[in-house]
């Protein structure tokens, strides 16, 4: 797989994302349902949505590890949020680590719901190539 990523302008440096992601040569593309903070049993979560993060997080690179993907090679990421604001100000410190670790370079978009299911409150949705 060849992996190319387009950031044509500065302040996309700032994002934790990129702009465009060419991806040629591949092998087989997974595309993920939203993961969330359900645990083994489907019970969501009532914590808060830094809690839930790492949930989500965690139900994702279990998701892709066993499905024989890498997380390294996530290109698109999509955040679903009840609350764009609480995600800027409570979750950075989980999410950014997370894209550091693995060295993602993804188009993501961020995106502001009126709900999501029970007392969920973020929703990770990832297209992952190989």
């Amino acid at each position: 797989m060849e992996k190319q990523t387009f950031d044509l302008w500065v302040w996309g440096k700032n994002t934790n994302s990129v702009q465009a992601v060419e991806v040629k040569n591949v092998t087989g593309t997974l595309y993920c349902s939203g993961q969330v903070a359900l645990d083994v049993h489907g019970v969501p979560s009532n914590a808060d949505m830094r809690s839930q993060l790492i949930q989500a997080i965690a139900n994702l690179k279990q998701l892709i590890d066993e499905s024989g993907y890498e997380c390294k090679n996530i290109v698109r990421l999509n955040i679903y949020t009840t609350s764009t604001q609480e995600f800027f100000t409570t979750c950075m410190d989980v999410y950014v680590p997370f894209i550091q670790k693995h060295g993602i370079q993804q188009a993501t978009t961020l995106i502001e719901v009126k709900g999501l299911f029970a007392t969920l409150t973020v929703e990770l949705e990832a297209t992952v190539v190989k």
